[in-house]
């Protein structure tokens, strides 16, 4: 960023006067450049030291239209305030300059919007879903899940197994409104009241566990235990207990009388549980066949699928590298917890302070692809680390999450004195929101040095692309001692540390020593996922 362009920026941050976007620019400029911060503390300290004279200079004289010129001293007393006051700012301004995510914050809170979440899905295809994967938020509108099946859970506490091919919305965490499709609701006592609504009429439960199949002609109803109240439009309410079912024409607007229902023809939605653990035990089946495939790739310098089945689990701190390498890791801190496939202790959760796991890589590499399984539970501090050499030296490294989503990576091009000159860092747009939490997702980055691109990819997908400038490419990348999940510099006298460590969970890592084709981490997050 040119000088006259920073300057610009910090003025209208300064004066309150700065968009949302150039706000994120300047954030991301103060983070990296130190000459920014000074600037940035030089201007705020003479911002201030202005306004604090122009307060305590002595109101003007006029008289006869005359307006005598008049030097004014300032006391002792006002001189010492000045001098107190642009100490204070100058302090304040360089702490709200290393973390101006305070700046961002303060007019509105972190945001999201649902009613509920997606908690599991067996096979499930969307109509128009944008996100994909369990732990997304239920959309507003109209959803159409055209087969398969899937868990919502409301935040009311209701649960809905809902079998495709099935069109809906979820109005509020307290009502549904059903067009067609299989639906078993288990509503408990706190949410009694949660209406069901149909073409004709809605079910108002008094806490209850029920099944509905609808269509656009008629509904079957069966109540499994509880009651239900049925509440037509065209007709007088009907109870329905426990053990009862019934089925409503919309079109004549009443009960088909005799209408014989099976509670056996409900047993799709609700044996879901089932056909779940049938589906992810057949997913982490083929998972793990393509995992013995991919062990043996001849570019892959690290492997690590976290699962240490019969190693005594939680106790053991090494981590086996099922590469042909055998660059094994020594576990830090970071406490197995469950994995993507929903197994315990097939992962390794990193949120507390100090967690890591180190390990040496060797030689000299002209291209990199980084992959690892992640559940991030906050991006609550600068920096969110997956793979990081120590100390960042020359050809070396880094690659983590900055603390608005971004991914970060970069190589160290150059001993420049001034940081922002040493290297060139790729950022993506941002891959992660609150909103988010707790999800698994897929992250690739690979670095290719005879394209002399960086590209970063999400669950498959390619989000961006960066061109490495000419004067920041390098012949061959090295990474020697390195940490995944955290940074710092281990040998150093000093015990303060940057906090950097993942507020997560990874459920594998993978390291190649060479640049993936884009089908090759599509193929990756397929064979991957639950």
């Amino acid at each position: 960023m040119k000088p006259e362009e920073l300057q610009h920026l910090i003025d209208a941050l300064v004066d309150d006067d700065i968009s949302e976007a150039d706000f994120l620019r300047l954030e991301a400029e103060l983070h990296v450049n130190e000459e920014a911060r000074q600037l940035y503390y030089d201007r705020q300290k003479l911002h201030t030291g202005l306004q604090v004279l122009a307060e305590s200079a002595p109101p003007k004289e006029i008289s006869a239209g005359i307006r005598p010129r008049r030097a004014w001293k300032m006391d002792w007393l006002t001189v010492s305030v000045i001098g107190a006051l642009i100490l204070l700012v100058g302090v304040l301004a360089w702490k709200v300059a290393l973390d101006t995510k305070d700046f961002r914050t303060r007019g509105a809170e972190p945001a999201a919007s649902g009613f509920g979440v997606i908690s599991a899905e067996s096979g499930a295809i969307w109509k128009s879903r944008i996100a994909s994967g369990n732990g997304d938020l239920v959309p507003t509108g109209m959803l159409l899940l055209e087969s398969g099946a899937a868990r919502l859970e409301l935040f009311s506490g209701v649960v809905l197994l809902i079998e495709g091919e099935a069109e809906f919305e979820v109005v509020s965490s307290m009502e549904l409104s059903v067009t067609r499709g299989k639906f078993r609701v288990q509503v408990p006592e706190l949410a009694r009241g949660f209406r069901l609504r149909m073409a004709s009429g809605g079910l108002i439960d008094q806490g209850a566990e029920y099944a509905v199949a609808a269509t656009t002609a008629f509904a079957d109803i069966h109540v499994f235990d509880g009651e239900i109240e049925w509440h037509p439009s065209s007709a007088a309410i009907r109870n329905l207990p426990a053990g009862e079912s019934m089925r409503w024409d919309f079109r004549e607007g009443s009960e088909v009388a005799g209408a014989s229902l099976d509670p056996k023809s409900f047993s799709g939605v609700g044996s879901f549980e089932q056909e779940l653990m049938k589906r992810n035990a057949d997913r982490l089946r083929a998972w793990m066949d393509y995992s013995e495939s991919l062990r043996k790739d001849e570019r892959l310098l690290v492997y690590y699928s976290m699962d240490q089945s019969g190693r005594s689990e939680q106790n053991d701190r090494r981590l086996i590298d099922a590469s042909a390498l055998g660059n094994d890791g020594t576990i830090v801190r970071a406490n197995r917890s469950m994995d993507r496939w929903g197994q315990p202790f097939g992962g390794l959760d990193f949120s507390s302070m100090g967690s890591r796991v180190r390990l040496n890589v060797p030689g000299e590499h002209r291209s990199l692809t980084l992959m690892c399984w992640v559940k991030i539970d906050s991006l609550d501090r600068w920096y969110n680390s997956l793979f990081l050499t120590d100390g960042h030296e020359l050809h070396e490294p880094h690659w983590q999450i900055m603390d608005d989503g971004r991914l970060f990576f970069s190589v160290k091009a150059h001993d420049a004195v001034k940081k922002d000159r040493d290297k060139h860092i790729a950022y993506s747009p941002p891959i992660w929101t609150p909103a988010q939490s707790g999800q698994w997702m897929q992250i690739a980055t690979v670095y290719d040095g005879d394209a002399a691109t960086t590209t970063h990819y999400v669950n498959g997908e390619a989000i961006s692309i960066d061109q490495i400038p000419e004067n920041m490419q390098i012949e061959k990348v090295r990474i020697g001692p390195a940490s995944i999940g955290n940074w710092s510099e281990p040998m150093r006298d000093d015990a303060a540390f940057a906090v950097r460590n993942l507020n997560g969970t990874m459920d594998e890592f993978a390291l190649f020593s060479a640049a993936l084709s884009a089908g090759e981490i599509r193929e990756m997050f397929e064979k991957g996922h639950p």
